[in-house]
């Protein structure tokens, strides 16, 4: 039985087939918000469900003058990465599946794979859109994932821990650091939408401009895979700011009946990880798209030198003694 358990995590809950749905149900609530706030009807409940069994359908067209091995694995090795981060992190109120020291340093490295291996995708066609695409993609990732990995260093360094496990239980027992570390909370957000590249962050694959950037030349099942891997990487980082910003997950509520335990962590988890949602969804439809220029023109400072005032903060108010429960 114990042999078997690693696969159940990694390929059905809370990895694989659960957290392909849960994602798909998240970029749902995420174009259905989108489109409500602009006055739009926005897509029925299946349509994300409905567009990757469309996708998985089509013939997978491999273009003249790529590497067809790159081609073909890149999306898998993205998806694979994004799952297994899953591992790592409270999903659906629930105590991780695996945890260790520095594991949230491991988490955001798989975190961003599916980035790298989008620009890896795209440098590796000579449509020029793609490699245009390619190019934004890693130059963003380079602005946006240093801030973001900063600002939930603040947490960690509350916690005096880099396992986020511990992270989320200091949480729970505390203020919530939205309150406390809000210039990290401000990172963490503004660092998220880069990552995930929302509007106004989405000029890597702005398709007035450039097609669909890095993700030109692809269809089929590669396009598919990506779609999914991206989806899957929105929640898990969604999960990360919610657990060490807003309060933390994965209660066990003592005394407790299991079966009611285990519901209302989901129903936590669900109004946290939601509401971030509904918040960032209002910022994609208050502002329009950034030139890339303009996108990591001046975060990759700004944003850096934010997150490591947040930490100095931090540091210097834990080793004064000063915060008591509010650090």
């Amino acid at each position: 039985m114990n042999a078997i358990l690693p696969f159940v995590s990694l390929l059905i809950f809370p990895g694989g087939l659960f957290l392909i749905g849960t994602s798909l149900f998240y970029e749902f609530v995420d174009r259905k918000l989108v489109a409500r706030y602009q006055n739009r009807v926005g897509p029925r409940w299946f349509q994300p469900l409905a567009d990757i069994v469309k996708l998985l359908a089509k013939e997978e067209i491999i273009p003249f003058g790529v590497q067809p091995g790159l081609f073909i694995y890149l999306p898998v090795i993205g998806l694979a990465g994004a799952l297994t981060a899953a591992l790592y992190v409270p999903m659906f109120g629930f105590t991780p599946a695996y945890s260790f020291r520095g594991d949230l340093i491991v988490a955001l490295y798989l975190l961003s794979m599916m980035t790298l291996c989008l620009g890896l995708a795209g440098a590796n066609t000579i449509d020029r859109f793609s490699l245009i695409g390619a190019t934004r993609t890693l130059t963003q990732l380079f602005s946006y994932e240093a801030p973001f990995l900063l600002a939930l260093l603040g947490p960690a360094l509350a916690a005096q821990s880099w396992q986020i496990s511990d992270v989320n239980v200091y949480s729970q027992a505390h203020v919530p650091m939205a309150i406390t570390q809000i210039i990290g909370f401000i990172v963490a957000i503004v660092g998220l939408m880069g990552k995930l590249e929302l509007t106004p962050f989405d000029a890597p694959e702005a398709e007035t401009e450039i097609v669909s950037g890095a993700l030109t030349e692809y269809s089929g099942r590669g396009l598919a895979l990506f779609r999914i891997g991206k989806n899957v990487e929105m929640v898990i980082a969604h999960t990360l700011v919610a657990a060490f910003y807003l309060g933390g997950l994965a209660f066990p509520f003592e005394g407790m009946a299991p079966w009611l335990a285990i519901g209302l962590n989901v129903l936590i988890f669900l109004a946290k990880t939601l509401g971030l949602m509904v918040f960032m969804a209002g910022l994609q439809s208050l502002f329009t798209r950034l030139r890339i220029d303009q996108t990591v023109g001046m975060w990759w400072r700004l944003g850096a030198l934010l997150a490591l005032i947040n930490l100095l903060l931090v540091v210097v108010l834990k080793t004064v003694g000063v915060g008591g429960a509010w650090l």
